[in-house]
C-alpha cells in the first residue's frame, strides 16, 4: 500500500525523540484518509495526549488550553462550520482578539480565515483533538453530549415515575418517555444518586452549566457538570415530576414526587430557590424501604443508650431532640418509638413528610394546602385517645403551645427543634412563645445530636502526626489516633456509613427550677452537666479515642469547647440575675447588679427574659428651657411588660415617650407623632422590624429619623442587615440602662 502522508506531518519533527523514521513509514502505510498523526500516535497508544502537548508546549512555548473557562457567548462571534472546518475550539473573545484552542498552531489559512471572519486577532492555544470535538459538541450541539453521557447507561437502574392515574390523564409508554433526552437525564442522575447512598441531590446552575453534586455521608461531592442548555430543561423536568408551576421562576416552591427504582418506591421532597444564575433545585431522597432502627444501632456509647431509656420511662411530659437539619433527628425519634411501642400503647405522629412506614401506629401527613397543619392536625390528634404523640417539629407558638398542654395532661409528646445543643431547646421555645414556667413543668428532656462520619474499616490508617495543640488536654498520651486514607470501597473518601452523637439533657430538680426562673442557656447546661450530662463535644471525642473516627471529622462536626465561665455574683439582696437570651458558649453572664426577676405572681413577669438593669437609674436630665420635654422617643415592642419598664427609665431621664407594639401601629405613631428617634425590636408581629425600617428609609418625610435597633437577635449576620437598611445603632437584649441613655443621646448628638 502507498504511503499516505498525514494533514499534520509537522508533528513527526516536534517527536523526533519518540518517532522513529521507521515507525512512522509504518503508520503512513496504515493510516486511514484523513486521519491525523496525532489521532493515530494516541489511537495506537503510542504517546498519550498529554506527552503530546507537554512536548508540543516545551519546544514551541504555547500555553495550554483551559477548556474549564469556554465563554458561551463566544459561540454567536465563531459560526459552528468555521470552527468544525479548521477543527478549532473558541474559548474567549474580546474587542480586540479571539482566543482558540486548536492541535494545529501552524494552519495559517484558519488563522486568517478566523481573523477576517471575526474582525480580531487570533491567539491560540494547544488541545488535544479528541477534547476539541467533545467541547465543540457541548459548545454548538449539547444534545450530541447529552447523548454520550447516555451511551453509560447500559447497566443503570431503571426508574418510572409512580403517578396516580386520573381519568383525564393520557397514557404514556415507557419506551417513549426513554427517547425523551432530558427524561433519561433525570433518570441516570436520581438513579445514581440513590444507588450512592446520596440523602440530597443539589442541582446548581453555574457559569458555564450547571452542576449535579450528591450529598453523601453528610458531605457533598459533586458528580458531574451539565452543558447550561441542557441543564434549564432539567430543571423544568424535576418541576414537572413534582407537579411544581415550571412557568414561575421567580418564587420558591416546594414539592413532592414517587419514582421506582428497579421496582423499589423512593419518596422525592423537591425545593426550589430563585438564584443570580437561574434556579437551584435540591432533592431530598426518602427512602421508604429505610426500617426503622434500634437505639443501639445508632453508634451510641452505653450511658447515651441508658440516658434515653430512663427518658423514655415518662409516661407523660415532651422529650425533645434538637440539631441542624440532616441531623438524624427523625430517626433517633422513630428508634424511641420503637423501643416504646407495644399493643397495649397507642401512639399516633404527625409528620411533613412520613419518612418512616411503621406497623401498629398511626401516621399522619401534613397536608398544609388542604388546611392540615401541625396545630391543626396534632389538636385532633389527641382527641383520638394517644398515650404517645410524635410531632414532626415544632415550627410555631400554636403547635408549641398544644404540645405543651398534651403533656400536662397525661400525654407523652415527642418532637424536634432546630438549635444549637440541648439547653438552647428552652430558649427556642420561650422565643416561639411558651412560658417558662410551663416548659419546667412539660419537658422531661432534650436530646441534641449530630452525625459523624465512620472512617472505612478497609483503608483507615494509624495517625502518625500529634494532634494539635488546643486538642491535647483532650487527648491522653500515647492514644491511637486514626486517619482517612481512602480506597475503592469508600469512593477515596476515608469515610463509609455515619453514627450519632448525643448530649442527653435530663430535666432535674435543680435544671427545673433554673428554666422557671427564665435563666440562660448557659446556666441550665451547667445545672444539666452537674446532674451527668456530657457534651457533644465529649461523645465525639469517645468515638475517635476508640478509632471510629478522625479528630478532622470531629472538629468538622463540633466546636472545640471554650474554657469554662464563673457564675456571675448574685445581685444586691441575694437575688439571682436573670436572662432567657442564649449564652453563647465560652461567653461571659451578664455582669453582677442585674435587673431581678419580678415574683411569678407580678404581671410583669416576662420581663426577665429580655432586660437586664445593671445600674441604678441615672437622674432624670432637665427639660426644655419652659420645663416642656425636649426630644420624642417612639418605643416599638410588642413586649408590654418590657415596653412599660423602659417607658419609665426614659421618662426618668427627661424624654416624650410614645409606644407601638407592632409595625404597623408603629408607622401610624411616626405619622401622628413625629417622633425625634425611634427604638425598634425586630420580631414584631405582622410588620417585623425589618420591613418597618425599610418603610421609614424609603418615605422623605421619615428618611432622616434615627433609629436605634434593638433586638435579641444579636448575631454578626442581623447587625449587618439593619445597618445596610439604614439604621444608626444596634443594641441587643438584655442591655444596661445608662447604656440605652448613652445610646440615644449619641445619635441623637450625630444628627444635630
Amino acid at each position: 500500500m502507498a504511503e499516505t502522508n498525514f494533514p499534520d506531518e509537522w508533528l513527526a519533527r516536534s517527536l523526533e525523540g519518540v518517532l522513529s523514521p521507521e515507525l512512522l513509514v509504518e503508520l503512513r502505510t496504515k493510516a486511514q484518509p484523513g486521519q491525523t498523526l496525532w489521532e493515530t500516535l494516541v489511537a495506537q497508544k503510542i504517546v498519550s495526549d498529554d506527552q503530546i502537548l507537554t512536548a508540543l508546549s516545551t519546544r514551541f512555548r504555547l500555553k495550554l488550553a483551559d477548556v474549564k473557562d469556554v465563554d458561551p457567548s463566544v459561540k454567536e462571534k465563531v459560526p459552528e462550520q468555521l470552527a468544525r472546518r479548521y477543527h478549532v475550539l473558541p474559548l474567549r473573545v474580546t474587542d480586540s482578539f479571539l482566543e482558540v484552542a486548536t492541535a494545529n498552531p501552524f494552519d495559517l489559512d484558519a488563522e486568517k480565515t478566523l481573523a477576517f471572519a471575526t474582525a480580531r486577532e487570533i491567539r491560540m492555544q494547544l488541545l488535544a483533538p479528541s477534547k476539541i470535538n467533545e467541547k465543540l459538541d457541548e459548545l454548538y450541539r449539547p444534545e450530541k453530549a447529552l447523548d454520550k453521557m447516555f451511551q453509560q447507561m447500559e447497566g443503570s437502574p431503571e426508574m418510572v415515575q409512580l403517578v396516580e392515574a386520573g381519568p383525564e390523564e393520557i397514557a404514556v409508554s415507557e419506551e417513549q418517555a426513554s427517547q425523551r433526552p432530558i427524561v433519561r437525564l433525570v433518570d441516570l442522575i436520581i438513579s445514581e444518586a440513590i444507588l450512592a447512598r446520596s440523602s440530597d441531590i443539589h442541582i446548581e446552575p453555574e457559569e458555564g452549566g450547571v452542576a449535579v453534586r450528591y450529598r453523601i455521608d453528610g458531605v457533598l461531592r459533586q458528580q458531574m457538570k451539565i452543558p447550561r442548555q441542557a441543564g434549564l430543561p432539567l430543571i423544568s423536568r424535576i418541576k414537572i415530576m413534582s407537579s411544581l408551576d415550571i412557568a414561575d421562576r421567580l418564587r420558591p416552591q416546594d414539592g413532592r414526587a414517587r419514582v421506582a427504582v428497579n421496582g423499589q418506591p423512593i419518596d422525592l421532597r423537591v425545593s426550589t430557590l430563585p438564584a443570580a444564575l437561574g434556579e437551584k433545585v435540591v432533592i431530598r431522597i426518602l427512602d421508604s424501604r429505610a426500617t426503622v432502627k434500634t437505639l443501639d444501632s445508632l453508634g451510641l456509647s452505653p450511658d447515651e443508650v441508658e440516658g434515653i431509656g430512663r427518658l423514655l420511662e415518662n409516661h407523660e411530659g415532651i422529650l425533645l431532640v434538637t440539631g441542624p437539619t440532616g441531623s438524624g433527628k427523625t430517626t433517633t425519634l422513630y428508634s424511641c418509638i420503637n423501643q416504646i411501642k407495644s399493643e397495649g400503647v397507642n401512639i399516633v405522629t404527625v409528620e411533613d413528610p412520613v419518612e418512616y412506614r411503621m406497623q401498629g401506629i398511626v401516621q399522619v401527613q401534613v397536608q398544609e394546602k388542604a388546611g392540615l397543619t401541625f396545630a391543626s392536625a396534632l389538636r385532633s390528634i389527641l382527641r383520638q385517645d394517644p398515650n404517645v404523640v410524635l410531632v414532626g417539629e415544632i415550627r410555631d407558638r400554636e403547635t408549641a403551645q398544644i404540645a405543651v398542654q398534651a403533656s400536662l395532661t397525661g400525654h407523652l409528646v415527642l418532637s424536634t427543634l432546630h438549635t444549637n445543643d440541648a439547653a438552647n431547646a428552652v430558649t427556642r421555645l420561650v422565643d416561639i412563645g411558651v412560658e417558662a414556667y410551663k416548659i419546667a413543668a412539660a419537658l422531661r428532656g432534650v436530646v441534641a445530636q449530630r452525625l459523624m462520619r465512620k472512617l472505612c474499616p478497609t483503608c483507615k490508617e494509624v495517625w502518625m502526626e500529634a494532634p494539635p495543640d488546643r486538642l491535647k488536654p483532650w487527648i491522653p498520651k500515647g492514644t491511637p489516633l486514626y486517619r482517612a486514607a481512602g480506597c475503592p470501597d469508600c469512593a477515596m473518601t476515608g469515610y463509609r456509613g455515619r453514627f450519632s452523637i448525643m448530649e442527653v439533657l435530663t430535666v432535674t430538680p435543680e435544671v427545673e427550677s433554673r428554666i422557671a426562673a427564665g435563666e440562660p442557656a448557659e446556666r441550665i447546661a451547667k445545672a444539666a452537666r452537674r446532674g451527668g450530662m456530657k457534651s457533644l463535644w465529649d461523645s465525639g471525642l469517645a468515638h475517635v479515642l476508640r478509632g471510629e473516627s478522625t479528630v478532622d471529622e470531629l472538629m468538622r462536626v463540633v466546636d472545640v469547647p471554650q474554657e469554662d465561665v464563673a457564675e456571675p455574683v448574685p445581685a444586691p439582696g441575694g437575688r439571682r440575675p436573670s436572662s432567657g437570651m442564649p449564652a453563647s458558649r465560652g461567653t461571659p453572664a451578664p455582669p453582677a447588679g442585674t435587673f431581678a426577676a419580678p415574683p411569678a405572681t407580678s404581671p410583669v413577669e416576662p420581663l426577665a427574659a429580655h432586660f437586664d438593669l445593671l445600674e441604678e437609674p441615672p437622674r432624670p436630665r432637665v427639660s426644655g428651657p419652659h420645663g416642656e420635654l425636649a426630644v420624642k422617643v417612639l418605643l416599638v415592642d410588642d413586649e408590654d411588660s418590657l415596653r412599660k419598664v423602659m417607658r419609665d427609665l426614659l421618662e426618668r431621664d427627661g424624654y416624650s415617650v410614645s409606644e407601638a407594639r407592632d409595625g404597623v401601629q408603629a408607622l401610624d405613631q411616626i405619622d401622628r407623632v413625629g417622633p425625634d428617634i425611634i427604638v425598634l425590636d425586630l420580631n414584631l408581629p405582622g410588620l417585623d422590624g425589618y420591613g418597618v425600617l425599610s418603610h421609614l428609609r424609603s418615605r422623605p418625610a421619615t428618611a432622616s429619623i434615627p433609629v436605634i435597633v434593638l433586638t435579641a437577635k444579636g448575631d454578626e449576620d442581623n447587625e449587618v442587615r439593619v445597618f445596610e437598611l439604614g439604621a444608626d445603632d444596634f443594641l441587643t437584649k438584655p442591655f444596661r440602662a445608662r447604656a440605652l441613655s448613652a445610646r440615644l443621646e449619641a445619635v441623637l448628638g450625630r444628627r444635630r
